[in-house]
């Protein structure tokens, strides 16, 4: 069913950090046309003016100019909202390698401070978003949750911190704290642009530009590329999920597995461009293999994603043809 049917009382507010990102600014959207409150805090140093300029005029949408760094912005940001929406963090595997301390303040300080002002003032749910980089070095496929591995990346510790930081809030504190490991998220403003971009735009924009893309390692690396759209189901539905369900991580992925060629001659075939991909080296912390079991969260959370792979990588074409 997605999440266009979805009801919260009447007048709920949400705070979504990281909303001028490309996750986050899909969940303001989202939820501001659903009809509820949405507060967006973001310091943009990753996210987008253009993205908070796309709702400015939305009546049910205010922007914090802010940093989760700061616990005085995050308690304020917190004032008289319902559910929080912690998408703030930075991303990128290699990024992370080069930036630890960096990565150490935003992603586990500043998570800490939104879990502390959230407790403090009195908020009914805290989603926060983890990823599937948790699961490291482990090789079992799909991707269970309890069966982690060894962490390749500074990235991946963050977000391990932050979920057992979200478990001891749940246990000491009874803030109703959830997970979502997300599993390599596509689809319309995910920003195609920089060293670190992720592929599947990445790849559109050279594409349509003339250019010849460079696939890292082999290409015979597989990934669970998940449509933004389950992925705003799995925030909402978390939202209203029971008390006993809170205090853990759950697997968010349509639960696919695609092939990095394979996806390459899919975006060559749908821009019906000829064009033979250059390889470079494998990127260092990288995981070969990801595919996800979605059983917990469509157990515990009532997820149930309506967008395969197919379906979503149709969408996300458009999108950039029209936004390139």
């Amino acid at each position: 069913m997605g999440y266009k049917d979805i009801k919260f009382p009447e007048g709920s507010t949400f705070l979504v950090t990281g909303g001028a990102g490309f996750i986050g600014s899909n969940l303001c959207e989202a939820i501001t046309d659903l009809g509820y409150n949405v507060r967006c805090l973001d310091d943009l140093s990753t996210g987008k003016q253009a993205n908070v300029d796309l709702l400015a005029d939305r009546a049910n949408y205010t922007f914090i100019k802010g940093d989760i760094k700061d616990l005085d912005t995050c308690m304020k940001a917190c004032e008289g909202v319902d559910y929080v929406l912690n998408q703030a963090a930075w991303g990128s595997v290699p990024r992370s390698i080069e930036m630890p301390l960096f990565y150490c303040q935003n992603n586990i300080a500043g998570t800490l401070n939104m879990m502390e002002a959230a407790r403090q003032q009195g908020i009914k749910k805290f989603v926060y978003a983890s990823s599937s980089s948790v699961y490291g070095d482990h090789p079992v496929l799909p991707k269970k949750e309890g069966q982690e591995g060894n962490l390749l990346s500074p990235y991946a510790l963050t977000k391990r911190v932050d979920e057992e930081y979200g478990k001891l809030y749940y246990k000491l504190y009874g803030l109703d704290t959830y997970g979502l490991r997300y599993f390599n998220v596509f689809g319309r403003r995910q920003d195609p642009n920089g060293a670190y971009a992720a592929v599947i735009p990445k790849f559109i924009k050279q594409l349509l530009a003339g250019e010849t893309p460079t696939i890292n390692g082999d290409g015979k690396q597989s990934r669970d590329f998940t449509y933004i759209e389950n992925v705003i189901e799995a925030n909402l539905k978390a939202c209203l999920a029971p008390h006993e369900a809170a205090g853990e991580a759950y697997n968010v992925a349509y639960g696919g597995r695609e092939y990095l060629l394979d996806i390459y001659y899919d975006l060559c075939k749908a821009l019906d461009i000829e064009r033979e991909p250059n390889f470079g080296p494998d990127r260092p912390g990288d995981i070969k293999h990801s595919n996800a079991d979605i059983s917990k969260a469509k157990e515990k959370l009532g997820y149930d994603p309506d967008y395969d792979f197919a379906k979503g990588i149709a969408l996300a074409i458009e999108w950039y043809k029209e936004n390139l």
